[in-house]
């Protein structure tokens, strides 16, 4: 064999080599894994390293948690992939570079001792810069993204511009096509918003993160989906309308109390309490009240606002029923 072919053989090989430690190099490991989490096709347990350019993924009821090197906790809610795009170490445990690519689902992510500039996470509909954060996004259908600022500051930019998450409990929703909402105070609605009633679990409570990935209380967000005292699933309070009032007594059944109403949005039931029929307003759902006069369903669709009692009650709503009962007139 001629010396230039050995060479290029040497040469090749010395490549081979280095791109198959590139692509073993380990950016931390799993601390926690609940159902099923795969990285690039291979099922993870407790202590399994992560690598650069791996997918992660998780089922549909998996969470998983990991640590990388320099200290930074990422969790991964259910039916999530993620893959970790990019990292380059700057000497010691820390990174110059990490680079998280979020296809879909859930996850938090909370910062170790690299500098800020280091991180960054890109979403179908934009990059997220962070700077001593932790977090919460959401990446749904279409690509529509969540972030929920839990500490420190975080920056998303996408194709209309920038918007900067400064106060605990703000969020963005943004979409590929650049639509981006102001900051503002989280609440229910960004489920709506996204189309998802699971879209954040860990601030929901939907699924339970180990002590040291948690960031305080959950801004206020209550679990979307609660169970009934018979074990029946469903869905819970995303608020849509407001609260409406009691209903009035009937003649011969003898008036009600006003009832006090939950206004719910999608799905949701707004329970009336008191002497008097409470109303329910709502997307699609039932408001019942309870007492002696009949009360009002006021609903955009499907809704109803049924009477128990000694007065008939009124139904006004789009396309929905509100019957009263008993002998009485309302």
């Amino acid at each position: 064999m001629s010396n230039g072919w050995k060479s290029l053989l040497t040469g090749g090989l010395f490549s081979l080599a280095a791109l198959a430690a590139n692509a073993a190099e380990t950016v931390g490991e799993a601390v926690l894994i609940r159902t099923s989490v795969t990285g690039d096709g291979r099922t993870l347990a407790e202590k399994s390293p992560v690598y650069r350019d791996e997918r992660l993924k998780t089922s549909a009821s998996g969470l998983g948690e990991f640590v990388f090197r320099d200290g930074t906790k990422f969790a991964i809610g259910l039916n999530s992939s993620i893959v970790i795009d990019k990292f380059v170490y700057g000497g010691g445990s820390s990174f110059k570079d990490l680079t998280i690519s979020a296809a879909k689902g859930s996850f938090r992510w909370i910062s170790g001792g690299s500098p800020s500039s280091a991180y960054k996470i890109n979403t179908p509909a934009g990059t997220i810069g962070i700077r001593g954060t932790a977090l919460d996004v959401y990446v749904g259908k279409g690509g529509v993204t969540a972030v929920v600022l839990l500490s420190g500051v975080a920056r998303f930019c996408g194709r209309s511009g920038c918007q900067e998450l400064t106060r605990r409990c703000d969020y963005v929703v943004a979409t590929p096509r650049g639509g981006i909402t102001r900051p503002s105070r989280v609440n229910q609605g960004v489920l709506r918003q996204v189309s998802n009633v699971r879209a954040l679990p860990f601030m929901t409570g939907d699924q339970q993160l180990s002590r040291r990935f948690r960031t305080g209380d959950s801004c206020g967000l209550s679990s979307s989906i609660s169970t009934t005292p018979s074990g029946n699933t469903q869905r819970g309070n995303v608020p849509g309308n407001p609260p409406g009032p009691g209903g009035g007594g009937g003649n011969s059944g003898g008036g009600g109390g006003g009832g006090n109403t939950g206004g719910t949005g999608n799905s949701g039931v707004g329970v009336g309490n008191g002497g008097g029929n409470g109303t329910g307003n709502e997307g699609n759902g039932v408001g019942p009240g309870n007492g002696n006069g009949g009360g009002s369903g006021n609903s955009g669709n499907s809704g109803v606002g049924a009477g128990n009692g000694g007065g008939n009650g009124t139904g006004n709503e789009g396309n929905g029923n509100g019957p009263g009962g008993g002998p009485g007139r309302g």
